[in-house]
């Protein structure tokens, strides 16, 4: 599958932590990030990730775009809702774009959780 992870500021930490516990799924797949969180993960875990540029500077219209044509299977953008982001049209363009397309997105870490085990059961359905 061709995953993408994205996180806010305040929630960097919690994505590099699930990565780190989901290591042994995420390998397995192909994966995308915006740019600071594609590098804070890689950091952490060594995962091979394609990075986009930064949320801020395009890297969310760049996922985005791929969810589009159709290059993406599952988007893990774990979100700060409590906090204003400059940016927010770019993010509500992406999570439309994913219901548009049926791309699964998690936007919390337990909805990420769940997606994940459900990867690394097999039992992820692929053929929707």
């Amino acid at each position: 599958m061709r995953i993408a992870l994205i996180a806010h500021d305040k929630k960097k930490d919690s994505i590099i932590k699930l990565a780190i516990k989901y290591k042994d799924v995420l390998q397995k797949h192909e994966l995308f990030a915006t740019g600071t969180t594609g590098t804070l993960i890689m950091g952490e875990t060594g995962l091979n990730i394609i990075r986009m540029k930064s949320g801020p500077l395009g890297g969310d219209q760049q996922i985005g775009s791929m969810v589009a044509e159709g290059k993406l299977d599952l988007i893990i953008f774990l979100r700060d809702p409590l906090t204003a982001q400059p940016h927010e049209p770019d993010v509500s363009a992406l999570l439309r774009l994913c219901d548009v397309q049926n791309i699964p997105l998690a936007t919390n870490k337990k909805s990420a959780e769940i997606m994940l085990r459900a990867l690394d059961d097999n039992i992820f359905p692929t053929d929707l």
